[in-house]
């Protein structure tokens, strides 16, 4: 019997998604145990009016998430993060050319998630050409480098907040606010660091953010979109008008109660919880990094502005299925990059474009956790890589 089949497997890769928090199951229990459970908030009836107005105290509750001064008239509420980031991409495009023909230019840059790299074929379709801005080695965007791609064609920009592989955080002001002096709009997929890192829409300075419920403890198949107020759009969905026109289909008000009750429980305590991780994370990384076959992926990785709950290694002479398998073995559950391209033998876009070489990024790992972690399972966890790097 291995070591791994002796414990219960430690579930290192919350960047791909999060088990429930004890608050959003309570939500949904409670939705479950009440008149409202299977009301459509769309319905003329006093039930219906009912779970109307629940769901906009859910949608209040959310709002607060992305800032003090977020209406919730700027919330749209959406079938999870990739929705909402085809919505955004796709739908802010059309509305800033329908608002000025002459923009029919998209930037989005070379790291960002499938689900905005895989829709830039829609974008061409529809009459867009599409400009990919390259990230330096330390895995960031430099304002610069999209200043070089801007002009008053363009429509749109779209750059993540942070890194859903490496964990970079990116420049998301100064790259906002490059991107105003164009007349552009401004999009950030912030899927990955919401409710990780401090965010505030407002002093950030974007147009339209995107998030996703079940990263933060929340429900899958839940999200919203950050819509700036008089920012245009198009809707990608029709068919009923909800979402004031934006975004058609009844709302699935037991999951939108569920993702307010995580958002709720979390945002108060934002700062306080990134240092805490943070330090697990330096920890982690100077302990593996100390082994001469394994780096940092970004280099530097104490300079870096990084998610606090996300490590992103390689391991030289190792590929990452091999690893997998056996920290697997061992107990431990980790990834080797995206969970969405976790079926994939090419290396990843992100390291690629990083200047990561071939060998190198096969032998990557992204290792993932929130406030819930165990400390000693992240050190035991260390000393089984190291020992499974010494041994090969």
């Amino acid at each position: 019997m291995t070591a791994g089949q002796n414990r219960i497997p430690v579930n290192l890769d919350y960047a791909a998604s999060t088990p429930m928090r004890a608050e959003a199951l309570l939500a949904q229990r409670k939705y479950d145990d009440s008149e409202l459970a299977g009301v459509n908030p769309n319905s003329l009836h006093s039930l219906g009016r009912k779970a109307a107005a629940r769901l906009e105290v859910a949608r209040r509750e959310i709002a607060r998430s992305f800032g003090a001064h977020v209406r919730p008239s700027e919330i749209v509420l959406t079938n999870g993060g990739t929705e909402a980031n085809q919505l955004a991409l796709l739908g802010l495009a059309e509305g800033a050319r329908q608002r000025d023909r002459k923009r029919g230019r998209v930037i989005v840059s070379a790291i960002e998630h499938d689900s905005i790299l895989d829709n830039l074929p829609l974008l061409r379709a529809a009459g867009f050409t599409v400009d990919l801005v390259q990230p330096c080695r330390a895995g960031y965007i430099e304002p610069a480098a999209l200043v070089e791609l801007l002009g008053d064609d363009v429509a749109l920009v779209s750059i993540m907040v942070a890194n859903n592989e490496t964990g970079v955080v990116q420049p998301i002001r100064e790259l906002a606010a490059a991107t105003h002096t164009v007349g552009a709009l401004f999009h950030t997929d912030a899927i990955q660091g919401y409710l990780h890192i401090p965010l505030d829409v407002t002093e950030l300075g974007v147009d339209a953010m995107s998030v996703a419920a079940h990263k933060i403890g929340g429900p899958v198949a839940s999200g919203a979109l950050y819509l700036k107020s008089r920012t245009p759009l198009r809707p990608r969905i029709f068919g009923g008008g909800q979402e004031a026109g934006r975004r058609a289909g009844t709302q699935d008000l037991r999951t939108q109660l569920a993702f307010a009750a995580a958002a709720s429980s979390l945002t108060p305590h934002v700062a306080q919880e990134r240092a805490k991780l943070q330090a697990l994370s330096d920890k982690l990384y100077a302990t593996l990094t100390a082994h001469q076959r394994i780096h940092a992926t970004m280099g530097d990785y104490a300079q870096a502005d990084r998610l606090p709950g996300m490590v992103s290694i390689y391991v030289d002479g190792m590929d990452s299925e091999e690893l997998i398998v056996k920290l697997d073995a061992a107990g431990f559950e980790v990834s080797a990059g995206s969970a969405c391209s976790s079926g994939s033998m090419d290396p990843s876009h992100v390291l690629s474009a990083m200047g990561i070489g071939r060998e190198q990024a096969l032998g990557a790992l992204r290792i993932s956790f929130d406030d819930r972690v165990n400390p000693d399972d992240l050190d035991e966890f260390a000393q089984t890589l190291l020992s499974i790097a010494g041994a090969a």
